[in-house]
């Protein structure tokens, strides 16, 4: 590809160009408005995402992809993804396919324009070449541990490599050589000849190109040469005529080396931009331990719906339309911070409220007899199945005499404040009847309570009294009869403090992994409408939260996922901590 050489990073203009465009527009939409204005690019707005095949794509992730489609289709431009896969030894198909299938479930696509590093080996290394001959590169046998010695330290100037006065010829001979695979892994690097006393450490030679004798997985064995990610990034947005090469923070110290590149080459330039990457509570950011917590088994796999992974947010019921909007809310700044999950989740909550049908499903069974209500009857009630859609119309919900409600709807002994069912109190069933507790049935071994006698009214329909008695409880219900059995998964925040990464010396961030993350309910029970249920599925448990049916379901047998609360309620989780709930379950 070929394109017009361009202005560099001249981003003195973003701060000022922000202030006169308004809070509407963060900063780098601002740049790209002035951009514009100015016939900056000749008008053309061409942004790429650039992920590494080394694993699956997070959250984070997730911001860098509405950011970069979303700057591309708001200006009528056009966005690439590329693979930066210069490093064979961790990358694989599989990371390739995931993340493709993780854009498109976002709702972005990239068209004609998907690219890899590796299509452009061959001219990334005429470029190497091209560098020896201008005396700017030069073939190094330092071993690994002669390297940082000789590199110095933050307040210490590093020291040139004897070998940095190589010839030219002997430089180029020995590079062909390296590519012909006459080396070991490690014997030698080509590195670029700019300042060992640079106070940026990425200026001070930095390697090019390693030795390393492993298959890559699109280029096979053709290569035993791979070139570093400092020298290809840039290189490869030149390539694809990227306008706006937009990064996190972290490589604003590796943008005057890739502009070294770019320089020297005397090539298209790019106009990299930085902005802050996400941090959020809760969770690890780091592909490295993301890695390890797989591994480790500490978690199911990438997949698992406590990971940050949109692979597991996918999984635990989260939706396209939410991640976007979170990543919209939040905003693109210049400033690192954290971001609380709690943003993410309301997110979601808000997306699900509009969506979500409604059904009631009981968690932890109790069981009601209702002693006055005639032995083999059923009737069907109405219920509404979204009151955020009328478009959602009712469904019918089967009665009983014998049903189950939560566990945590009933109290011996209840406090003033608990408008729930306790024995002689009268509450409301959803879209059913008042209920009244007469009696309780216990375990004569273990004293719990199994079993309540009750009765209801049957003039209170619709939940008005001809007698004008009002009750303050109302709590769903399902009939015992028509019930479907169920798995439902409990899942909360992956770690238990806000920031993980923050453990006393000498300990480390596993010590800090939420023991009570995943709660498992074996049986549980759900209405009816529920029997066909497909994976992928969202629905409101009224009074409970919202869930998605998971891929473990099978005939017979329906898992379902906790997706989110009804509403934020780790603060009061903390607090109880060990009191909390009794369960059937069992905890991972």
């Amino acid at each position: 590809m070929n394109h017009p050489k361009a202005e560099g990073n001249d981003r003195n203009q973003d701060a000022n160009a922000a202030e006169t465009e308004g809070p509407s527009q963060h900063f780098i939409q601002a740049i790209i408005t002035e951009d514009n204005k100015t016939g900056k690019h000749d008008g053309r707005v061409h942004t790429r995402f650039p992920p590494e095949p080394n694993g699956y794509l997070h959250i984070g992730h997730a911001k860098s992809i509405c950011l970069n489609f979303g700057l591309a289709l708001e200006h009528q431009g056009l966005c690439n993804l590329r693979f930066d896969d210069t490093n064979p030894a961790k990358e694989d198909v599989e990371y390739v396919d995931s993340i493709q299938d993780d854009v498109r479930w976002l709702g972005f696509d990239w068209d004609d324009r998907l690219f890899f590093a590796s299509d452009y080996y061959e001219q990334l290394y005429d470029y190497a070449v091209q560098l020896i001959k201008l005396g700017k590169a030069y073939v190094c046998s330092l071993s690994p541990e002669e390297v940082r010695e000789y590199r110095g330290g933050w307040n210490e100037p590093g020291k040139d490599s004897p070998f940095r006065e190589r010839s030219v010829d002997e430089n180029l001979a020995m590079f062909q050589q390296m590519r012909n695979g006459d080396f070991t892994d490690g014997q030698h690097t080509l590195r670029a000849k700019i300042d060992m006393a640079s106070p940026n450490m990425n200026m001070r030679d930095p390697p090019i190109y390693r030795i390393r004798h492993e298959t890559h997985h699109r280029t096979g064995d053709a290569w035993c040469i791979y070139p570093m990610y400092d020298f290809t990034h840039g290189l490869s947005d030149s390539i694809e005529g990227i306008t706006h090469s937009i990064c996190t923070l972290e490589f604003e110290d590796h943008r005057p080396l890739y502009d070294w590149f770019l320089e020297a080459l005397d090539v298209y330039r790019p106009q990299q931009i930085e902005f802050a990457r996400l941090n959020l509570t809760h969770t690890v950011m780091s592909k490295r331990r993301l890695l390890e917590l797989v591994q480790e088994g500490l978690v199911s796999g990438w997949d698992d719906p406590r990971m940050p992974t949109l692979v597991g947010l996918r999984r635990r019921g989260y939706t396209p339309v939410s991640i976007r909007n979170f990543c919209e809310r939040i905003g693109v700044t210049k400033f690192n911070s954290m971001i609380d999950l709690s943003w993410l989740e309301d997110s979601l909550r808000e997306d699900l409220n509009k969506t979500a049908l409604r059904v009631m499903g009981v968690l932890r069974p109790l069981k009601v007899v209702i002693e006055n209500y005639p032995e083999g009857q059923t009737e069907q009630l109405l219920a509404v199945n979204n009151p955020e859609d009328p478009e959602a119309g009712k469904r019918e919900v089967p009665f009983s005499r014998e049903l189950y409600i939560e566990q945590t709807d009933f109290m011996e002994d209840p406090p003033k404040k608990f408008f729930r069912l306790g024995p002689g109190r009268e509450v409301r069933l959803r879209y059913g009847y008042f209920l009244r507790c007469n009696d309780v049935v216990k375990d004569p071994e273990s004293g719990e309570v199994i079993e309540l006698r009750c009765t209801y009214d049957p003039e209170t329909l619709g939940g008005k009294a001809p007698d004008g008695r009002k009750v303050k409880g109302t709590i769903h219900w399902v009939s015992a009869e028509h019930a479907h059995h169920a798995e439902v998964r409990l899942y909360d925040h992956l770690f238990s403090v806000p920031d993980a990464g923050d453990v006393p010396e000498g300990g480390d961030y596993r010590d800090n992994l939420n023991p009570g993350s995943l709660v498992t309910l074996t049986d549980c029970r759900i209405e009816q409408s529920l029997e066909s249920a497909q994976p992928g599925q969202r629905y409101q448990f009224e009074r409970t939260g919202y869930f998605s049916v998971d891929q473990d379901s099978s005939a017979g047998k329906l898992v379902f996922n906790r997706t989110v609360t009804l509403r934020d309620t780790w603060a009061k989780i903390q607090k109880k901590g060990s009191q909390g709930k009794k369960s059937q379950g069992k905890k991972k």
